[in-house]
């Protein structure tokens, strides 16, 4: 791979996305293609998988080479993967997902019981649903088996649900209301 090969794909890669690549990009993208696949893999926006799906004929390099324009577009300022690793391992958010689940069932049945707490449950109902979205974004974003866009919208998720002081931080909420426990003195 020469040092021309990487600058036209990075030149192919980010070019406009809103308007279709014009035949004579299409014919750079069959010159450069290893170099165009490799920089996408880097830029984490395909992912191995996916990469044999992509520029198989020459009749669908045009549609190929736009898709992924946009996606590097789209992609941009998302988080990259290796952002996730400051997040509990997807085994343990399983286990954490699964309390979650447990507490807002027995939360659910209190207030089928208790209608003179409902408007109290029904706030801890919610607090309990938000942080459900929060660990289930860390859930997706640390799933090894999921494509690396997938993984990288959950971070996207992840930091637009706790804010980007506490995503860069690493720091989450606790996976049920623990502030709604009661503590005995």
């Amino acid at each position: 791979m020469s040092s021309y090969d990487c600058l036209l794909a990075a030149l192919l890669l980010t070019g406009n996305a809103d308007t279709p690549a014009a035949p004579v990009e299409a014919a750079w993208a069959d010159e450069c293609l290893p170099a165009l696949l490799a920089l996408a893999l880097d830029a984490q926006v395909l992912d191995v998988r996916e990469q044999k799906n992509y520029f198989t004929t020459s009749a669908c390099t045009t549609a190929d080479l736009q898709a992924l324009r946009r996606r590097f577009h789209d992609f941009a300022f998302l988080p990259m993967i290796e952002e996730g690793t400051r997040f509990p391992e997807r085994k343990v958010t399983g286990e954490f997902l699964a309390f979650n689940r447990a507490y807002r069932r027995d939360l659910q049945q209190r207030l089928d019981l208790d209608a003179a707490h409902a408007l109290h449950l029904k706030v801890i109902l919610a607090e309990a649903e938000q942080l459900y979205a929060i660990w289930t974004a860390v859930y997706d974003a640390r799933c090894e088996y999921y494509y690396v866009t997938v993984r990288r919208e959950a971070l996207r998720r992840l930091r637009d649900l706790i804010g980007a002081p506490a995503f860069y931080a690493g720091a989450l909420p606790p996976y049920v209301p623990t502030w709604r426990f009661p503590v005995e003195r």
